[in-house]
Formats: C-alpha cells, sequence, structure tokens
C-alpha cells in the first residue's frame, strides 16, 4: 500500500523526519514524490512565503499535505490555520476522511490530539430545515440562491423583529436554538464533516450552516467548498 491509496494497516511506524519536523504518515509506504512535496512545503512554511506546487494524479496529494501540515501544527501550535480550499462537495468530504484516518493513526502513536476541523459550505450543502430544503436537488447557482433566499426568509434580523409581535411570522427553529445559546455553542473537538454537523445539528437543533461558521474561529483545520461561478471570471 502507498500514500494515498488502500487501507493504513501498518507493518512500522511512519513517523518521517522532514527537516527537522517529525511527520506523523498513515500509510506504510510513502512515493518519493510525497517526501520532496513535504520537504518544500515545509520550507515554505518555515519561510511564511508562498509556493506552488504540483503532482501526478494518484500519489496521495492530499495525505501528504494534511500529514506535513497538521504535524506542523503539533509542533508549532501557534502557527495559525490550516485552510484547504476544494472545488467539490465530495472532495472536501474525501479530505475529511482523510483527515480522520490521519488522526487515528496519531492517536495509536499515543498523540494527545486538540484538534477542531470542520467543512464549511453553502446554505444548500448543509441546511436541515425541511421546508428550506423542499424541492431542491440539483446543484445550480438557481438552486443555491432559493435555498439562501429561503434561510434568509427565516433568520433575518427584520424577520424575526416581526415575529416579536406577530405569532404568524415563521422562523427556523435550528437557528432560533443555536442563537440562543449564543457564545456557549461549543463543538467537541474533532473532525467533522458535512454529514457529521447535520447529525449534530439535528440532535441539538442547531443550525449546522451557522454553527461551522461560528466554529471557524476556534477550529484547527477548516476545509471549505468555494463557489466558481461566471462571476468569478470577472476579478
Amino acid at each position: 500500500v502507498h500514500g494515498g491509496s488502500g487501507s493504513p494497516q501498518h507493518s512500522r511506524r511512519m513517523i518521517i523526519p522532514v527537516d527537522g519536523l517529525a511527520v506523523y504518515f498513515p500509510y506504510p509506504h510513502i512515493y518519493p514524490e510525497q517526501l520532496q512535496y513535504m520537504n518544500h512545503l515545509k520550507k515554505s512554511i518555515d519561510a511564511r512565503g508562498h509556493c506552488m506546487l504540483e503532482m501526478p494524479t494518484g500519489t496521495g496529494k492530499t495525505i501528504t499535505a494534511l500529514s506535513l501540515i497538521t504535524s506542523y501544527q503539533l509542533a508549532h501550535p501557534d502557527c495559525g490555520k490550516l485552510v484547504y480550499c476544494t472545488r467539490t462537495v465530495p472532495e472536501m468530504e474525501k479530505v475529511l476522511e482523510e483527515l480522520k484516518l490521519l488522526l487515528e493513526y496519531r492517536s495509536k502513536e499515543g498523540v494527545k490530539e486538540n484538534i477542531l476541523a470542520v467543512g464549511l459550505s453553502s446554505r444548500k450543502n448543509m441546511c436541515i430545515h425541511p421546508k428550506v430544503k423542499e424541492n431542491v436537488s440539483d446543484n445550480t447557482d438557481r438552486s443555491r440562491s432559493l435555498v439562501d433566499a429561503k434561510c434568509r426568509n427565516l433568520t433575518a434580523s427584520w424577520v424575526r423583529e416581526a415575529a416579536r409581535s406577530d405569532p404568524n411570522v415563521e422562523l427556523c427553529d435550528f437557528f432560533e436554538t443555536f442563537d440562543k445559546c449564543g457564545t456557549d455553542v461549543v463543538l467537541p473537538r474533532g473532525v467533522y464533516t458535512l454529514d457529521d454537523l447535520r447529525k449534530y445539528g439535528f440532535a441539538k437543533t442547531w443550525c449546522p450552516y451557522f454553527l461551522a461558521r461560528h466554529m471557524i474561529q476556534v477550529a484547527n483545520v477548516i476545509v471549505y467548498n468555494y463557489q466558481v461561478t461566471h462571476r468569478c471570471h470577472s476579478i
């Protein structure tokens, strides 16, 4: 099994020294390209600079970046957040699943983790309100805009103000419960995919979208599904 594919069944420890940094790697073998990637990435982080790295498809870019950067965070707790951007939701979920796997391996190696990692996407992908999600199934700009509009019609400040004097004005119970908790809202440490956040939101009656936005202030790792639309071409 090489890095980035298969299951992490270890016959030996994979704690790799990279320019003085102990990097935890959850697979029993690693490609030379992955080691080169780690070395370049480590030097860029040390220099507080920018880098553009390219690797062939299937050589484990995701787990390489996660292993190096979260190991760096472990050694340097004040180094800041990892913000990992993906083009699609499935890619974002894959990153978070890889991170879970990595942290499970580090736990077996006796590492005491204090990581909070959350996925953040659009309302359309995170909303659990049945009326907002009703009749919205595709992934077009129009669908996203429709969900955004429905959400704001239940959560906007002027709507909530009107509800104080008119009990017939409908609000979002998930947002209201979340908002009442205020700064007491806490997400236990761990790695949360969008599905994890939706399930947690159901259990707590908290809006997963606003919960994720709130927790990025304290999260160590944020995996963000960016949206590329026709408007981006004018930038």
